[in-house]
């Protein structure tokens, strides 16, 4: 049987999903699984909570009750998930964990700002004219006014019916050899 890398779903007593992952991350580290159990995930998202008039910002699970695991599936693995406290179980029959597909990854991981594919590096200085090569706004020549190294994009001016237009688009989309 082959072993790979796969997301999991653990359910976990309500409340306890931070606990659980750093719960899981230490086991992991103390007994040298790293290479069995890599990267353990509650997905969070912000929402704007209302409190007295004032607008705040709250950080709110995903999924409530949900910690997400990439590991390799074997004895020992599912052991050390099973029986670290909070977790009432995989999502799955009792003993065969279900992984989620590869689009609910991509798509959980990108809402988490963790994506698969590597970043995209590139030297672009604002004020620099670039091409975009994909999207939208294909074929248009973009001058850069904003560098988000962290989201891994550029806004750009673009001259659309005349008019100077701002865009984002990802470095993904875009080349600066204009020559």
């Amino acid at each position: 049987m082959e072993h790979e890398m796969k997301w999991y779903v653990i359910h976990t007593y309500s409340g306890y999903e931070n606990k659980v992952m750093a719960t899981l991350e230490r086991k992991v580290k103390s007994m040298g699984m790293e290479n069995v159990i890599h990267r353990i995930l509650v997905p969070m998202e912000d929402e704007v909570d209302m409190k007295d008039g004032k607008k705040r910002i709250v950080k709110r699970k995903i999924f409530p009750g949900y910690v997400l695991v990439e590991m390799e599936v074997n004895d020992r693995s599912w052991y050390v998930v099973r029986n670290t406290p909070g977790v009432t179980g995989f999502v799955g029959s009792a003993t065969k964990p279900t992984p989620l597909n590869e689009a609910e990854v991509k798509n959980i991981l990108k809402t988490q700002g963790v994506d698969e594919e590597p970043k995209v590096q590139i030297s672009v200085e604002i004020g620099e004219q670039v091409r975009i090569t994909s999207g939208p706004f294909e074929n248009f020549v973009a001058t850069v006014t904003e560098i988000n190294e962290e989201k891994g994009t550029i806004k750009g001016l673009i001259d659309m019916f005349g008019r100077e237009t701002t865009v984002e688009v990802d470095y993904s989309q875009i080349e600066n050899n204009l020559e």
